[in-house]
């Protein structure tokens, strides 16, 4: 009985390492170039997390972004099929809703927009505790103005167990 203890309690302990993170943060930068012309840069930041393994990914982030005279804030929920490439590496593509509040020269305005985005993970450390991410991404807005950006978004990923 003595002997088999240490043998379960070894099997416990190694499951618990293995276990996928409960949610991943997202921290970092952001561009967007309108396709209309203009740029703007700000902060990302994002929380994900898997509602089903292999299968699909949620994402939930809000990114400011500034320009002259003008200040936008894009809050969306991308739904993402990933693929494992390596031990260290992800990739992911996604889509989903979007609200963008801008309030350019003091006056505020509000769209619904769509987004797709591609995301890669990287994990350079074998237990994913930190790793860096980079998500290319495009944008419709269907506002008044029907406005088209690619943006990107880069920086750290933490793992949350």
């Amino acid at each position: 009985m003595l002997l088999t203890l240490p043998s379960i309690c070894n099997c416990a302990f190694a499951q618990a390492a293995d276990q996928e993170a409960a949610a991943i943060v997202e921290v970092g930068g952001a561009g967007s170039w309108n396709l209309k012309g203009g740029s703007s840069l700000g902060a990302d930041l994002a929380v994900e997390f898997t509602p089903i393994q292999n299968w699909l990914e949620m994402e939930i982030g809000t990114t400011p972004l500034f320009s002259a005279h003008t200040v936008e804030w894009d809050t969306d929920v991308l739904l993402k099929k990933p693929w494992t490439l390596s031990k260290k590496a992800e990739l992911m593509i996604g889509a989903g809703p979007e609200w963008v509040h801008t309030r350019r020269f003091g006056m505020g305005t509000n769209a619904f927009a769509g987004e797709i985005a591609l995301d890669f993970m990287y994990w350079p450390g074998g237990q994913r505790r930190f790793g860096w991410f980079v998500e290319p991404a495009y944008e419709y807005v269907f506002g008044r103005d029907h406005e088209k950006a690619i943006g990107a978004s880069w920086g750290l990923l933490i793992a949350i167990p």
